[in-house]
């Protein structure tokens, strides 16, 4: 009944189609023209990809941190590590630099030399004063050599803050607007207006000028996206269609394909338009992957048109049987390869969830484009010439069937062994598999921005923030004496590890009131004792200017302190430690009956996020194997047929997975994309294939050996062709200059390269020798659904 009804519906689909030519023409291009439209809805992401679900514990307390101190990531850092600084024009010149940055209206407030206020104490007055460091532009060399010596030796508050003593650097803070820091306005200040001003200035004093901080890797790394989605989607056309031609040898046919992925792409900007979801390092693989997954489906309709075209030349019959024959292994194929990427829906993550959603529904658009246009295009275009037919007869592509073949026929063990050798040896690599939570891991290397991150980690010991938030339950409780003493407990422990910088607190700013209170003598930048603390911490608390300070390390109730301190980039593994240690010294100083203490920061949400994203997306990965295993129920009813056809897919996966662990590739958010992807694209050859087989089985009635050969003999071209364009597809990725790409398209490409060996020879293996088990009329007299002709119109 089943088949009945699904063979009629594609009969009727041929004939709608080819009766409606130009109606369906019209209607595509008015689709078009619509999703053009919402191209002014996309909108590059201005914020840091958070793995998280909203609802998550620790997304919880980081924005319950941003509402208390605000944005944590706003700060851009400029340093200079250059002797040649040190002269009163070079150093007037980054004063002037610094006045210049503070006439933004994007930036909250800048902190450098030129605006330095040091700490003393009036002793007429009873209270302390912020007095400039520089008061006017440095006119001699013996005035700059007094303030340096004075600045490096008796300011311990601004170490490693506004300078290293060690390496001589000196560092600019500039903190944005909190408020624009994650809008374009950002980008614009960033890519425009800062650039400008620091390529001024090391054209005027032949200085290098390093800058980093939060606002600005995110928008440099936003930029090199930007700039790669031309480039990946003009590498993506042109090595399809080259390869393409190559196997066609038809200008017109690769035209028409051409046109087909373009018009994909066009859509996939549309949809991303329309739904108004950011373009981010994810979506942004779209449109190329539009591209490499739609001409497998041009390959298999224009290679079956041609062949019906060879056999009776007839092209009415042959446009039908394109439709008729092909649309539905076609459809099942497309639906696999979007049950894929869907199954990232299933995630809580929004990043996730929007690249699934955009990538299913632009899958079956191509589909649905490629279905269309290939029969309407050709019903108008004349038979294709005898020449245009001849690589249906390439030595060379009988010659890698024929080796195919001989090996299913007379090298099956050797199939096995090697099968299992492989998947021993790749269970052993997985184990040596990493996960990596690094936030710049897949950065660039070679750009100057990525460079400069490592010259602030090991100036600065670090650049992502890690905040600790201490909440007293007190009103005022920050300020006590023993909750004083519990932080500067804490701040040690962390001084302690070399993966962090030095941590500001409110402890540094009474440290350096103790230390102006006598005199600015630098031994004294400690905690006062408990009989200094109430006279120092009056005076300091009335003192002008102290508000100001204060409100940047406590809350407006000073209930809520913060300690905030740099990680370097460090191994997950490391990190954890990192992690484990500073909760155990947390709840050592911290009783949590006394205390609600947290961290959190971009480092530690990174981290989190990737361990919540590979425990989703093995769970996603189980998903589209059963989704899939679905459909082969759905095709035979059989369990020993969904076996027979899931081993050869999983193998494959199984084999990446050990080429990951002994290569040193981590599963990080790009890599773990792998596994899902490429399940759902390379189980399109399993079902080309087995749809043609059912088909022999019936044809020859019920003879295997015969039905198999024949089944490998015409799909093994297609699968042959559309896994070369696959390969060579996916592996433009490599040409990019993020990390995470590269291992991305790497990998996939590698992975349907084995899942397509596995298709031709290990999936023809198997059901040899299956079958006394599979030969069973009951299994297929009633095919579930009719995606291959009927035994008259088959050869």
């Amino acid at each position: 009944m089943t088949s009945k009804f699904t063979k009629g519906f594609w009969e009727k689909t041929a004939r709608i189609i080819l009766r409606n030519r130009i109606l369906i023409l019209i209607l595509i291009a008015g689709i078009t023209v619509f999703l053009g439209m919402q191209w002014e809805n996309m909108r590059f992401s201005n914020s840091q990809a958070n793995l998280l679900p909203d609802n998550h514990p620790v997304n919880i307390e980081y924005r319950s941190f941003l509402k208390q101190f605000g944005e944590e990531g706003n700060a851009i850092v400029f340093a200079i590590k250059d002797q040649a600084l040190f002269t009163p024009e070079n150093i007037n010149r980054w004063n002037r630099f610094s006045k210049q940055l503070v006439a933004f209206p994007e930036v909250d407030f800048v902190l450098s030399l030129d605006n330095l206020q040091e700490l003393v104490k009036d002793n007429e007055k009873q209270e302390f004063q912020l007095r400039p460091l520089i008061d006017g532009q440095l006119k001699t060399q013996k005035e700059l050599d007094s303030i340096k010596e004075h600045l490096f030796t008796e300011l311990p508050f601004y170490d490693k803050l506004l300078f290293n003593k060690e390496s001589a650097t000196i560092r600019t803070v500039v903190n944005m607007d909190k408020d624009i820091v994650n809008t374009t306005v950002r980008k614009d200040f960033v890519l425009k207006d800062l650039t400008n001003l620091v390529e001024n200035f090391e054209e005027e004093t032949g200085l290098d000028v390093h800058v980093s901080g939060m606002p600005y890797i995110r928008t440099m790394n936003s930029q090199n996206i930007i700039d790669e989605i031309g480039k990946f989607i003009l590498a993506a056309l042109g090595v399809t269609s080259l390869i393409f031609f190559f196997f066609f040898r038809s200008f017109r046919a690769t035209l028409i394909s051409m046109c087909i992925v373009i018009i994909g792409v066009m859509w996939a900007f549309g949809v991303l338009g329309l739904l108004q979801y950011e373009i981010t390092v994810l979506t942004a693989l779209i449109p190329p992957l539009i591209i490499v997954i739609g001409i497998p489906n041009c390959i298999f309709l224009i290679n079956k048109y041609q062949q019906e075209v060879k056999k009776h030349g007839n092209q009415a019959l042959s446009l039908q049987r394109v439709i008729s024959k092909i649309g539905n292994a076609t459809l099942m194929t497309n639906m696999t390869t979007a049950s894929g990427f869907a199954t990232f829906i299933i995630t809580d993550s929004k990043l996730l969830k929007e690249f699934g959603i955009v990538a299913s529904i632009n899958i079956i658009g191509i589909f649905v484009l490629s279905l269309l246009i290939i029969p309407i295009i050709y019903s108008f275009l004349s038979l294709p010439k005898t020449r245009h037919l001849k690589h249906l007869n390439k030595k060379w592509v009988d010659g890698f069937v024929n080796w195919m073949e001989g090996i299913v026929r007379e090298r099956r063990i050797s199939v096995y062994i090697v099968s299992l050798i492989l998947l021993v040896t790749s269970i052993i690599g997985i184990y040596q598999i990493e996960i990596s939570g690094s936030p710049i891991e897949d950065m660039p290397k070679k750009a100057q921005f990525f460079k400069d991150i490592r010259f602030f980690e090991k100036e600065f010991d670090g650049i992502m923030p890690v905040e600790i938030v201490v909440d007293t339950k007190r009103p005022k409780g920050v300020m006590r004496s023993t909750n004083l003493k519990r932080i500067d407990q804490l701040s040690e422990v962390i001084t302690e590890i070399p993966e962090l910088s030095k941590p500001i607190s409110v402890v540094n700013l009474v440290k350096y009131s103790k230390q102006a209170f006598y005199n600015g003598l630098p031994k004294y930048y400690q905690l006062p004792t408990n009989q200094e603390s109430n006279f120092i911490l009056s005076v300091a608390q009335k003192s002008s200017g102290n508000e100001n300070l204060l409100k940047n390390f406590v809350d407006s109730t000073g209930q809520t302190a913060r300690i905030t301190t740099f990680m370097k980039d460090v191994k997950t593994d490391r990190m954890e430690e990192i992690e484990a240690r500073l909760q155990e010294n947390i709840d050592k100083f911290f009783p949590a009956e006394r205390y609600n203490v947290y961290m959190t920061g971009s480092a530690l949400i990174f981290l989190k996020g990737t361990k919540y994203l590979v425990k989703n997306l093995i769970l996603s990965l189980a998903f589209a194997i059963f989704l899939i295993a679905l459909f082969m129920a759905y095709l035979f009813r059989s369990f020993r047929m969904i076996v027979i056809s899931l081993i050869p897919n999983l193998l494959p996966l199984v084999i990446t997975a050990g080429v990951m662990g002994y290569a040193g590739v981590p599963i990080k958010p790009s890599t773990i994309l792998v596994f899902s992807i490429a399940f759902g694209i390379s189980v399109d050859d399993t079902i080309h294939f087995l749809a043609k087989y059912r088909q022999e089985l019936i044809t020859n009635k019920w003879h295997i050996k015969k039905s198999v050969y024949a089944a490998l003999r015409e799909t093994g071209v297609s699968m042959f062709y559309t896994s070369i364009v696959l390969f060579f597809g996916f592996s433009v990725f490599i040409i990019s200059n993020f990390g995470g790409t590269v291992a991305l398209g790497a990998l996939v490409s590698a992975t349907l390269m084995f899942a397509m060996l596995a298709n031709l020879i290990l999936l023809p293996s198997l059901l040899l020798s299956l079958e006394r088990n599979i030969a069973s009329k009951k299994i297929l007299k009633k095919p579930q659904i009719d995606i291959l002709p009927k035994k008259d119109e088959d050869n």
